[in-house]
């Protein structure tokens, strides 16, 4: 459902080859031009992204399904259409969210983000959109009260508690996949050194600021249970939210916005008393890089080795790889 608006696309040099790049002795964190192999490529409006969407603790990014959009020079496909039966990393990401709770790393990522929305934007979660987000999106998880309130205490600073940074990575994976890892971390240098150690080892490569964040763009996705909302109900609130677009992703629907709609969205919902499944500002990829054969289980591998490290909050990519393809390298 096309609610209104345009998302606007651009092109650019998707399959880059890896490069290695000068990271100092601090790795990628100061300011840095987009990547000098980017070609300026004037933007053109496409129709709405078109699929299936999931927000950070369910898939991440982008959940689309490609359409039977051509591929362009480069042979990357545009992230909003392209072809049936293939899985980007959301999808992929979605498959092992089970594996991750068992281990408890789900929590972990929840419990930073609570602290780091507490300490930048104060401990109401009223008046503070990123903390409700994270809230919702720990109760989504089951996490107990007591655990989300004592990571507010922490966060804004009612408890003692390490100081945490958020710090953003730029890489390639093999094949030219580009790759953005966002952390939280209480040591920078450590985090930085592991992060370039999982890109070297893996066959990708570290990248300098701005490398490849051009090549993503943010968008707010929040998903609503559908036993909770029926599809007129939600159609309603995205409307007066003023989102872009509501989708059908299965057992739920997606409200997709521009990021700086994304309380009001959860307003619309709060106001509804529909509490979200999940919801977060995620880095939706312009478009995508099919991966075949030894290439698919090489990137598969170091997306799955950024996303165990301890300081990893999100990892997005804009790789693809065939449903089937997929299944056998995962069975």
């Amino acid at each position: 459902h096309s609610i209104g608006g345009a998302v606007r696309g651009s092109g650019g040099c998707v399959g880059h080859p890896r490069f290695e790049a000068d990271q100092g002795a601090d790795g990628p964190l100061g300011d840095a031009p987009r990547h000098a192999c980017a070609p300026v490529v004037p933007s053109r409006a496409v129709p709405p992204l078109e699929g299936l969407l999931a927000d950070t603790f369910r898939c991440a990014s982008s959940g689309i399904l490609n359409m039977g959009r051509p591929r362009g020079a480069s042979g990357s496909v545009p992230a909003g259409r392209g072809m049936s039966g293939h899985s980007k990393w959301s999808t992929i990401k979605h498959k092992k969210a089970a594996t991750d709770a068992k281990r408890g790393k789900i929590f972990t990522r929840l419990i930073r983000e609570i602290q780091v929305a507490a300490r930048d934007g104060g401990p109401d979660e009223e008046s503070n959109p990123r903390l409700r987000a994270a809230v919702a999106a720990a109760k989504a998880q089951s996490m107990p009260g007591h655990n989300i309130r004592r990571a507010i205490k922490r966060g804004s600073g009612q408890l003692d508690g390490g100081s945490l940074i958020e710090v953003t990575f730029e890489g390639y994976a093999p094949a030219g996949v580009a790759v953005l890892v966002e952390t939280v971390t209480d040591n920078r240098n450590r985090t930085v050194a592991e992060v370039r150690h999982i890109f070297a080892k893996n066959g990708g490569n570290l990248g300098e600021n701005g490398c490849v964040s051009w090549m993503f763009k943010k968008r707010s996705l929040v998903a609503v249970d559908k036993r909770n909302a029926s599809e007129d109900d939600m159609m309603d609130i995205a409307l007066m939210a003023g989102a872009e677009d509501l989708r059908d992703d299965g057992d739920q629907w997606v409200v997709d916005s521009a990021p700086e709609d994304h309380g009001a969205v959860l307003e619309a919902l709060a106001e509804a008393q529909i509490e979200p499944l999940s919801a977060g500002v995620q880095r939706i990829p312009e478009t995508t890089v099919p991966v075949r054969g030894k290439q698919a289980g090489t990137v598969l591998r170091v997306l799955e080795k950024l996303e165990d490290q301890d300081d990893v909050q999100n990892v997005f990519s804009n790789v693809e790889i065939d449903e089937e393809e997929f299944a056998a390298l995962t069975a």
